[in-house]
């Protein structure tokens, strides 16, 4: 007697189908968490920042530019500020002393946003030209003045800075009234070239 040959294919098929639902499937790689991310380059800086009030110009390194209608561009808008833009070009220092020796300009601008709240938006660069630091890092965010400390992003750079990303901490080291403030910059890159 021949076997029939379809129901030895299925036999075979149904004896295959078992084996390899029945072998053990292999689990899914899982990779171990990766350590948090340190800085590859850590850097503390002060920025000044004068307005002109209008009896200022020689000293200034901000103005405003722009201004609500209840405003002007020599006093800032009303508690908040709200509606006022101001460009800056500051000295960037190693220490909170105005008058130390500049390592580079911060340039950019800053609006004030909200009408409720003391807060502001930032778009500027460092721009460094000393033996130290050659080049741009560039930053942009949310700062709630009224913090202690505020965090803003890092985007991107040029030199010794090329195309570097990371965390600026932000805080207010001095002020006096709305003409004057200090900036204390701790820069932390997390992607250096």
């Amino acid at each position: 007697m021949e076997p029939n040959k379809g129901l030895v294919s299925a036999l075979f098929l149904f004896f295959l189908l078992h084996a390899t639902m029945a072998s053990p499937t292999p689990k899914p790689h899982i990779k171990p968490r990766s350590p948090p991310h340190h800085p590859c380059r850590h850097l503390t800086f002060y920025f000044h920042d004068i307005i002109f009030n209008g009896k200022n110009s020689k000293n200034a390194t901000a103005a405003i530019v722009g201004s609500p209608p209840w405003g002007n561009r020599t006093i800032l808008a009303g508690q908040s500020h709200f509606g006022n833009l101001v460009v800056f070009d500051d000295p960037i220092t190693l220490d909170n002393n105005l008058h130390s020796a500049p390592v580079g300009r911060a340039q950019g601008f800053y609006i004030y946003d909200r009408k409720d709240i003391f807060t502001a938006w930032l778009g500027f660069s460092f721009v460094f030209n000393s033996t130290q630091h050659r080049g741009s890092i560039n930053f942009a965010g949310a700062d709630p003045l009224m913090n202690k400390t505020r965090d803003i992003s890092v985007i991107g750079g040029t030199g010794d800075f090329f195309m570097t990303r990371g965390v600026a901490t932000l805080e207010t080291d001095a002020f006096e009234g709305e003409v004057y403030f200090r900036l204390r910059i701790d820069i932390k890159l997390y992607e250096c070239w």
